[in-house]
């Protein structure tokens, strides 16, 4: 009977062996994750800076900084998602600094239905806001639907060409003293995707029952050898 049971309990072991190394490799990429949330967190939170002169993205990713200038006329539309809201438009416009410098600030979204409304353009404005280089382009990105005015991703360079800025995207965190007629996006780390622990429980769940099969087709080969 155990030479018959030798290779079933080898089977299961290493199977069971497997399954809990990706378990626990989960939890430490869980640990990991959430170091570097805390960490992005951290950083939007910091207080303000001035624009640097050449923004990084490496080095200046989430950099918060405050702005004086213009929000000028001209926008740019994405069409974006919103928990608990559904389909909403990002607004991309352009600001010009009291130095000169033009920028793109992603201003925030508005409604389905409130798309087409007229906001107001060359509006003075004091801005507080985060340095960001969104990674939303693949291959299966569309291009833009000009002819309807709906974009599908924050392509920097091709958003800073449309609207004649620099390639820099700061996302607005605080709303300036002019109602735009936009609501600024949470700036945090919602969007970030954390799903680590429920793969790793996942993996454990699934060594247990690789375990239990073990054992049931261990007792099915004793009972076939009694």
């Amino acid at each position: 009977m155990l030479k018959r049971m030798i290779w079933p309990i080898l089977f299961g072991l290493v199977g069971c062996a497997i399954l809990l190394r990706l378990g626990a490799w989960q939890v430490a990429r869980l640990e990991w994750k959430e170091t570097l949330l805390a960490g992005i967190e951290a950083r939007i939170a910091d207080a303000p800076e001035a624009l640097p002169e050449v923004p990084d993205a490496e080095r200046d990713q989430f950099q918060p900084v405050a702005l004086s200038g213009t929000i000028l006329d001209g926008e740019i539309t994405i069409l974006a998602s919103l928990r608990n809201a559904g389909p909403v438009f990002r607004i991309i416009r352009a600001f010009e600094t009291e130095a000169g410098r033009r920028i793109l600030i992603d201003m925030g979204f508005v409604r389905e239905t409130e798309r087409r409304t007229a906001r107001p353009g060359n509006v003075a404005a004091d801005l507080v806001g985060n340095l960001y280089w969104p990674d939303e382009i693949d291959g299966f990105t569309p291009e833009p639907d000009l002819a309807a005015g709906i974009w599908f991703a924050r392509d920097i360079p091709a958003m800073a060409e449309a609207l004649d800025t620099d390639p820099v995207l700061v996302v607005l965190r605080e709303a300036p003293q002019t109602d735009l007629g936009v609501t600024p996006f949470p700036v945090d780390t919602s969007a970030i995707p954390n799903d680590h622990l429920s793969y790793a429980v996942t993996w454990f769940l699934l060594a247990a029952v690789w375990l239990g099969m073990t054992l049931f087709l261990l007792w099915r080969i004793s009972k076939r050898t009694n």
